[in-house]
Parts: structure tokens; C-alpha cells; sequence
């Protein structure tokens, strides 16, 4: 059965999209630690980051670069935590969290935003990457 970010890639379930390539998209979280929150995903649906190949390994390692120094643009934060748990979907994908402190990457703080702050946090974040 796809996961639930393969329905996303393939357009059978919305999202915020803020960058998407061959072998890569990168969404908002629906859930998100601090608003800004993005993941980056590979297009190939696997479970675990070990068993990821190399390539796309390295194109998500790359655009998460890229995403982060927008997100820490957009949000004003002063880093832009990353975090591998691979527990809620089984399809690798990278946390890019935007962090003040420690604390700021805790999961239990994850909340659902209004449409409106997720608009206007993914045209931030995309204004920044241009």
C-alpha cells in the first residue's frame, strides 16, 4: 500500500509544497513543530534513510541546504534543526525544523495550524528559495 507521502507525490492528497525536483518534494508538515516546518521526501517510496540510494541521498542532502537557509530566512530563526524518526510514515523523509533553542525540536509540541498560517508560511519559505 503507498504511503501516504507516495499519495501526496502523486497528487491523490494535498499539500504545501515549497520545492520539488526529479527525485525529491519538500511539504510543509501538517502537524508542524514551529510554523516552517518542512520534509523533505525522495519520490522512491523507502522505509528506511540506510536504504536510501545514494543519489537521491544525496539530492534530499542537498536541497535540505537549500530549504533550511530559506526556512531561517522566512522565520527569522537561528537554526534550522534536522531530525531523521522515520516512526510516523514508512517512507524516509527529513525533518527541517526552525529552532530558537533545544526544546524547540520536541514533537509534543506539534500543533495544526489554520490554512491562512500555512499559506503564508509556504509563500515565505518560497519567495526565499528564488
Amino acid at each position: 500500500m503507498a504511503s501516504v507521502f507516495t499519495k501526496i507525490i502523486n497528487g491523490e492528497l494535498p499539500s504545501y509544497k515549497v520545492h520539488e525536483d526529479d527525485l525529491t518534494i519538500s511539504i510543509l508538515t501538517i502537524d508542524p513543530v514551529s510554523p516552517g516546518h518542512t520534509l523533505v521526501i525522495p519520490k522512491q517510496e523507502v522505509n528506511h534513510w540506510f536504504d536510501v540510494p545514494p543519489e537521491i541521498f544525496t539530492r534530499c542532502a542537498l536541497n535540505s541546504q537549500k530549504i533550511a537557509k530559506a526556512i531561517k530566512e522566512a522565520t527569522g530563526c537561528p537554526r534550522v534543526g534536522t531530525i531523521v524518526a522515520g516512526f510516523e510514515v514508512p517512507h524516509y523523509h527529513l525533518h527541517l525544523i526552525p529552532a530558537w533553542s533545544i526544546p524547540d525540536l520536541d514533537f509534543k509540541r506539534a500543533q495544526r495550524r489554520s490554512e491562512a498560517e500555512m499559506k503564508q508560511i509556504q509563500e515565505k519559505i518560497i519567495s526565499c528559495l528564488k
